[in-house]
This record gives structure tokens, C-alpha cells and sequence, in this order.
């Protein structure tokens, strides 16, 4: 009998996701990640169009997957959706946006948005997800996509800043609350992602090249660079990492 360890794996097959902001970007991408390990895929997002091409596109290659209307910002909704699916093992919390504006002159309706968004919609969906987690009792992961503004400053960007260290120290509280029962909680930190939510700032020549020049690897991160991320941290690959802020950034910190 051998007593060599045995790997764990990356697959997610049996297992049950939920996507927020899965219409494009970082969220689709997360979404197909998660489906082609073998995990049965809810895409949330306002636009249900753009999602259920995604989860149209997934069925048509042999994967589960639908897509639902969903404003995250609606608590009653999220609450209700939630309640009208069947219990999640993985949740990717992705839903949120940027508002670049010099501190000085940040709006009003500015912050209430990037808090509204960012922060308090994260926190909902994630209690409602952790709840029918808790009550199956097969535990889960939940997976935060925070940035690393959620540990560094950057200009033009202080209340989303705000939003993401919120976000990372939320994370460490659900740590606590949530491994009695079984549920790791991690964050995802990107560094400049070449999203639909970029594109205008990366069609500046001159922008592009700074921020290439800024990692140390040389380019602008792709949505692609964060799908093996969310399958590790959704698989039972990672079965003991709980409180991790998994900084993807192509070596951007360290300078």
C-alpha cells in the first residue's frame, strides 16, 4: 500500500456557483473558469442579455450554467434570489465599479455609489449566500474580488481605496465567523486589468504604456491571468486557505 500523499484536485464537479457582476469582464471570466471545472454556474448581473450569451455560450459547449437579472444594490432582490435557488458552494462576490475623481472633489453621489456598490452590496450578497451555506452544512468558499487598492493608495482613487480595505478587513471578520461552519472566505486582488470598465483609460497610448512599465512583468493584466485564481480558491486544491488576499498584479506590489 502506498503511503504517498494524495493531491487534492481542482475540479468542482457536484458543486453549485453563484457569479455577481458576470455580464463582462472579470465576472465572465470568473464564470467560465468555474464552468469548465465542472461547477454548475449562476451568472448574476444587471445586464441579462450580455449574461446569458455567456451562459448560453457554456451550455453550448457541454456546461451547466444560467444567468439571472440581478441588481446587487437591491437588497430585498438579492435576498430573494438568493432564497429562490438552491444553496451555493462557491460564491465569486464581483459585482463593483470605480469612480475615478481627484479626492478634492469627489461628489457626493460618487461615494454613495462606489459604498453602495463596492461595499454594502458585497456584504449582502454575501450573508445571503454564507446563510443558505451554513443551513446545508457542507460548508463552501466565498471568494471577494477586492484589488490592490485594497492595500495600497492610488490616485484619483481614494474612496474606492476606502471600499476595498473595507472589503479585506470584512473578509477577515467572515474568517472568524464563518470557518465553524465549514466556509473559507478569500479576496482576489488584481492590479490593472484590461476590463470593459479600463478600456477607455487603456485607449490612451500614453496611459497603457506607464501602467505596462509600472509591472514588473511588463504588461497589463487580462481577465485571463485571474480564471486559475478563482479555480484554486473555489477547489479543494485549497481546502485550508481562509483569510487570503491573493495579490495577482504581475509583481506591481513589491516596488
Amino acid at each position: 500500500m502506498s503511503d504517498l500523499p494524495i493531491a487534492p484536485g481542482f475540479r468542482l464537479d457536484g458543486l453549485r456557483a453563484l457569479v455577481t457582476g458576470a455580464s463582462r469582464g472579470i465576472g465572465r471570466a470568473a464564470a467560465v473558469a468555474l464552468a469548465a471545472a465542472g461547477a454548475e454556474v449562476v451568472l448574476a448581473a444587471r445586464a441579462l442579455d450580455e449574461s446569458e450569451a455567456t451562459a448560453a455560450a457554456l451550455r453550448a459547449e457541454g456546461h451547466a450554467a444560467t444567468a439571472i437579472a440581478l441588481d446587487v444594490t437591491d437588497r430585498a432582490a438579492v435576498r430573494a434570489a438568493v432564497a429562490a435557488q438552491k444553496p451555493f458552494d462557491i460564491l465569486v462576490n464581483n459585482a463593483g465599479t470605480n469612480i475615478r475623481e481627484p479626492f478634492l472633489e469627489v461628489r457626493d453621489h460618487s461615494f454613495d455609489a462606489l459604498i453602495d456598490l463596492n461595499l454594502r452590496a458585497a456584504f449582502t450578497v454575501a450573508q445571503a449566500v454564507a446563510q443558505g451555506m451554513a443551513a446545508a452544512g457542507r460548508g463552501g468558499a466565498i471568494i471577494n474580488m477586492s484589488s490592490v487598492n485594497g492595500h495600497v493608495a492610488g490616485i484619483n482613487r481614494s474612496v474606492y481605496t476606502a471600499t476595498k480595505h473595507a472589503l479585506e478587513g470584512l473578509t477577515k471578520g467572515m474568517v472568524a465567523e464563518l470557518g465553524p461552519h465549514g466556509i473559507r472566505v478569500n479576496t482576489i486582488c488584481p492590479g490593472f486589468v484590461e476590463t470593459p470598465l479600463t478600456k477607455g483609460l487603456l485607449a490612451d497610448e500614453t496611459f497603457r504604456i506607464s501602467q505596462s512599465r509600472r509591472m514588473p512583468m511588463g504588461r497589463i493584466l487580462t481577465v485571463e491571468d485571474l480564471m486559475g485564481a478563482v479555480v484554486f480558491l473555489a477547489s479543494p486544491a485549497s481546502a485550508m486557505v481562509s483569510g487570503c488576499s491573493l495579490v495577482i498584479d504581475g509583481g506591481f506590489l513589491v516596488q
